[in-house]
C-alpha cells in the first residue's frame, strides 16, 4: 500500500468485525453545562474499552491481517498500547511476536502495560529510552528471525486500522461538527482525519497535544515537519513520539487546528473523566478533553459548534501506584 485512501479504512473495518470491540460513545450534563459554549453538547467515545484497553488494537490487527508472510512473525517498538495491541493480534493468528528480542520495550513503560505483553505472549527486552535504540533492536530481530517490522503508527494498514474510530464514531453520532483527537505519532489523528472527511467533508479536525511535546503544534504553525529536538517529558506518556513521514503529510493536509494543554490542565481532565463519567483513562487520552475544558483558543473556534467529539484513546494505568492528582510534589 502507497497511500490511505477512504476504501482501505472501509476494508480495515470489515477485517475488524467480530475481532474488535465497538467502542461506546458517553455524555456528561455537567461537562456540557461547565464547558459548553451556546448549548455545546460533548460526546466522549471511548476507546479505553477496546481490546488491550486502547484504541491501538484496531491498527495492530489490521497490519497483522495483511501480512503477505506472517508465519515468521512480527516485531515493534513501543511505549506499550502498540506492543500490547500488536501482541495480541499476533497471538490470534499464531504467529510470534517480538517486542523486542535483544534490547526494546523503553525501560520507563509502565509497569501494567509491559505485563500485558508478556501475557499476551510477546517476547521483549527492555532498552534504553531512546529511538536509536529501539530500531536498532528491532533490526536485530528482523536479521535474526526474518520478522515484518509493523511501525506503531508510520505504516499505511496501522494508520486504516485506526482510521475506523472515525467511521464508527460518526455511525454513532452521525451529527458530529468537530472531532479532538490526541497526538503523538499521529497514527489515530491521520486515519480519523481521512475517514472523517470523506464521510462530510465539512467536519472539523482538530489535535490535541502536550504543551512538552508540541511538535504537532509547532509543525502546523511553520508548514513543515518539526520534530522534538530533545526527547520531551510529559504524563502523557503514549504522546511523546514525533509525527512520521506518513503520518505529517495527511495531518497537515486534513487536520483543521492543534491545540496544547499544559501538565496541570491534562492532570485535572484525567480526574474529572474518573470522577464524573466514571471512567479510567490514561493520561495520554485525557489531553483532548483538556483542551476542551481549558484551551481559549479552541473555545473560540468552537463556539458555534453544536457536538463535539472527543477520542478517549485508552485507559492503560497502573492502579497500584498513586494516580497523578495524589501525588504529593
Amino acid at each position: 500500500m502507497q497511500r490511505v485512501e477512504f476504501e482501505e479504512i472501509l476494508k480495515a473495518k470489515q477485517k475488524l468485525k467480530g475481532f474488535a470491540n465497538v467502542t461506546p460513545v458517553f455524555t456528561n450534563s455537567t461537562f456540557n453545562k461547565l464547558y459548553g459554549e451556546n448549548n455545546t453538547n460533548f460526546h466522549f467515545k471511548a476507546e479505553s474499552f477496546q481490546k488491550v484497553g486502547a484504541f491501538k488494537f484496531r491498527g495492530a490487527f489490521n497490519a497483522v491481517e495483511n501480512l503477505e508472510n506472517s508465519s515468521k512473525g512480527v516485531v515493534t517498538h513501543s511505549s506499550g498500547n502498540h506492543g500490547q495491541a500488536l501482541s495480541l493480534a499476533a497471538s490470534m493468528k499464531n504467529i510470534p511476536c517480538y517486542v523486542v528480542e535483544i534490547r526494546l520495550v523503553p525501560c520507563n513503560a509502565p509497569k501494567v502495560k509491559k505485563d500485558a505483553m508478556k501475557d499476551y505472549g510477546a517476547i521483549l527486552i527492555e532498552c534504553e529510552p531512546n529511538l536509536r535504540a529501539r530500531e536498532e533492536g528491532c533490526a536485530e530481530i528482523i536479521k535474526k528471525t526474518g520478522a515484518e517490522l509493523i511501525h506503531p503508527y508510520n505504516n499505511f494498514h496501522v494508520i486504516s486500522g485506526q482510521g475506523t474510530i472515525a467511521v464508527e464514531f460518526l455511525e454513532q453520532v452521525s451529527n458530529l461538527d468537530c472531532i479532538i483527537l490526541p497526538i503523538g505519532g499521529g497514527g489515530m489523528l491521520s486515519g480519523c482525519s481521512i475517514a472523517a472527511k470523506a464521510i462530510n467533508p465539512n467536519i472539523k479536525i482538530f489535535a490535541a497535544e502536550p504543551a512538552n511535546a508540541d511538535d504537532c503544534y509547532r509543525s502546523k504553525k511553520e508548514g513543515k515537519l518539526v520534530k522534538n529536538e530533545n526527547a520531551p517529558r510529559s504524563i502523557a506518556d503514549g504522546l511523546l513520539t514525533s509525527m512520521g513521514d506518513r503520518t505529517w503529510p495527511i495531518i497537515m493536509r486534513n487536520v483543521d487546528d492543534v491545540f496544547i494543554v499544559s501538565e496541570t490542565e491534562i492532570i485535572d481532565a484525567m480526574y474529572f473523566v474518573f470522577e464524573r463519567l466514571k471512567i479510567v483513562i490514561e493520561p495520554s487520552a485525557a489531553v483532548g478533553v483538556a483542551v476542551c475544558m481549558f484551551n481559549s483558543e479552541f473555545k473560540k473556534k468552537t463556539s458555534c459548534l453544536k457536538n463535539v467529539g472527543i477520542v478517549l484513546s485508552g485507559g492503560n494505568i497502573d492502579l497500584k501506584k498513586n494516580l497523578p492528582w495524589q501525588i504529593v510534589h
